[in-house]
């Protein structure tokens, strides 16, 4: 089964451009640029609104550009629906916030999580000039403390956590 993008589209909106009054005009260009990286990327993707502004008893869904977009019912956050779609995909998913609640129900069920700040970086590219992150080498002074003989291991190579989100998050 491929991997679904769960993403909490107000979360994803305001790390990107800020909540503003124009809000079903930010929200449909977050749309466009999400439905233009599916295209890239070819991943099932799924944005969850808070619906308290449709005052519907039932959840609604709809479809824009490939992409499934639901709306929560009225009396539930759309921060429920998401840890509802966690629990069910599990390990099949990722989740795109920065709601720490969520991050953790999400991670509990396996998801990856991806902060809304860093999947905002990737959802319009690669950064300018290819530049890769990386660990701070040496810097060259002679005035080092020696190392305890409790310390193991390449002081600088990255812990093994920290590689392997790193090799998760490029697949995005």
């Amino acid at each position: 089964m491929s991997t679904r993008l769960i993403i909490d589209g107000y979360n994803l909106l305001g790390a990107m451009w800020g909540l503003s009054d124009g809000l079903e005009s930010a929200r449909e260009d977050l749309l466009e640029s999400l439905a233009a990286y599916r295209h890239r990327r070819q991943y099932a993707m799924t944005v969850v609104f808070d619906g308290w502004r449709h005052d519907r008893p039932v959840e609604q869904h709809e479809r824009y550009g490939g992409i499934e977009v639901i709306y929560s019912k009225r009396g539930e956050k759309a921060d429920q629906v998401i840890q509802r779609l966690a629990r069910h995909y599990g390990g099949d998913c990722a989740v795109v916030t920065s709601d720490r609640e969520i991050i953790h129900v999400a991670r509990s069920h396996g998801a990856f999580v991806l902060e809304a700040r860093e999947f905002a970086a990737k959802l319009h590219g690669p950064p300018a000039g290819g530049m890769v992150p990386y660990k701070e080498l040496d810097s060259g002074e002679d005035e080092r403390r020696g190392r305890g003989p409790e310390k193991r291991g390449n002081p600088r190579k990255l812990p093994k956590a920290e590689r392997r989100r790193q090799h998760q998050l490029k697949r995005f």
